[in-house]
This record gives C-alpha cells, structure tokens and sequence, in this order.
C-alpha cells in the first residue's frame, strides 16, 4: 500500500507540473525579424536621407494576445533644437507621452505640425527655452520650424509595445512578441503614404513564423525638405543675418 501511496503521490506531482508548465509554453514570445530594401525613383531627385536605417515596422494585435501586452506608460521625451537641426531626427513614443522642444540654439525657433498626426503649433520662443506637446493620438506627426525651412523631425506615436526601428543593415527586430494575429505596418521618410498603406497586411505570428521576409520601398523625392510653412506657403529666402 506504502508503494502504491509513493506511485499515486509522484503521477500527481507530475500532472501538476504539466498544467502548470502549460502557461508558460502557451505565454512563450519570439523574435519577429522584417528586412528592408529601400531604392530611388529615377524621375525625382534623391532625398538626403535615402537609406535603409530609421524605418519603422510595428505589430498591433487583432485578438486578445497572451500574456497581455505590457502597456507601456506615458513618458517624457524630447526633440532638441540644436545647430537648425532637430535632435534626434525620428522618436517613437507610446500614445499620451509628451515631448519637449528645447530651444539649444542662440535665436528663435517656431515649432510646428500640421499634418495627420497630431497638430500644434508652439509658436515663436527664444533661446534656451522650451515648450512642449502631449501626443495623445496615434499617429506619423511631422515636425517643422516656421523660420527654418531646413529643419525636420518625426515623432511617431503608437498604441502597441510590439515595434522595432531597422539599423543601417536594414534589418527591423520586433522583441518579445506572443504568437497571434497582428497587422503589420511600416512608416518610412520619403516614401509616398499610399505605398506605405499599400505594404500592410495581416501576419500570423508563431514560433515558427518569425520571419516576415523583406519589405520593398522606394522613395519619390524628399518629402521633408519640400514641405510649405504652418500657413501652407512657400518659405521666404533667407535673410542676410546669420540666423
């Protein structure tokens, strides 16, 4: 009878274990890898940022995924005004996070937006001085300066923890995604909205799906550089003074 007590205790142990090992296979993440090819339509001039770097891949979940995801909170972030530059170039944020605009640089600045993210205008401010904006929708927010037409940032604001910026290879890492379903979406500096939209599509994401192949881009033109000022007209020569 003792033996049989051991045998019964041990076959009950290991059920345990299976069930409790079963949420952990169910909540396993994975890696999900995107390449990225970027060329130039030959009808337009090359943008000055043509590469294959600082693109922008992200999963948004079409189902209940688990383990939930973990939201990420609100923060501060910021987009210096430095040498009639905005530093840095491109910030993905969580939706709700606000972001400073410090003025590093010795003259104004009129910071700007208006396009389909959000839209502000922070007006003229001076030197070493700072204002900022609460990105509280989703969305590809340009940013601009009304007295330098050659300044130009990207603050993208999403919803979902599951994205990832491509390095100078080319290659995007999504880290620590559940397996389900997700639609896939891709922002891009010159590249034409409707081709963006045109590369999104849903994705089945799974332990042996975590390769989503190479995503196509080309650029038609420096969208950045050929923007109009917060009154929607032309930019005016530059003055003769240093600023």
């Amino acid at each position: 009878m003792r033996k049989l007590a051991i045998g019964s205790s041990r076959i009950a142990a290991a059920i345990l274990c299976s069930v409790a090992l079963r949420p952990l296979a169910q909540s396993q993440t994975v890696d999900v890898a995107v390449r990225i090819e970027v060329t130039h339509r030959q009808s337009h001039p090359p943008p000055a940022h043509n590469s294959s770097s600082e693109v922008v891949v992200w999963l948004t979940p079409q189902q209940e995924i688990s383990p939930s995801p973990a939201i990420e909170k609100p923060q501060q972030y910021t987009l210096a005004q430095k040498n009639k530059q905005f530093v840095p170039h491109l910030l993905v944020v969580p939706t709700g996070s606000s972001v400073a605009f410090p003025n590093l640089d010795p003259f104004y600045h009129n910071v700007f937006s208006l396009f389909n993210g959000k839209r502000f205008d922070l007006g003229l401010y001076e030197a070493h001085s700072q204002r900022s904006v609460r990105f509280d929708r989703e969305g590809i927010s340009y940013i601009f300066c009304n007295i330098h037409p050659e300044m130009g940032g990207v603050v993208i604001s999403l919803s979902t923890p599951y994205y990832g910026i491509s390095m100078d290879t080319g290659v995007v890492v999504v880290r620590g995604v559940p397996p389900g379903s997700y639609r896939l979406s891709v922002w891009a500096e010159n590249v034409a909205p409707d081709r963006l939209n045109a590369l999104s599509r849903i994705v089945e994401i799974s332990p042996k799906n975590t390769n989503l192949g190479t995503l196509s881009l080309e650029t038609s033109g420096d969208l950045m550089a050929h923007h109009q000022n917060k009154f929607g007209e032309s930019y005016n020569p530059p003055a003769k003074d240093p600023y």
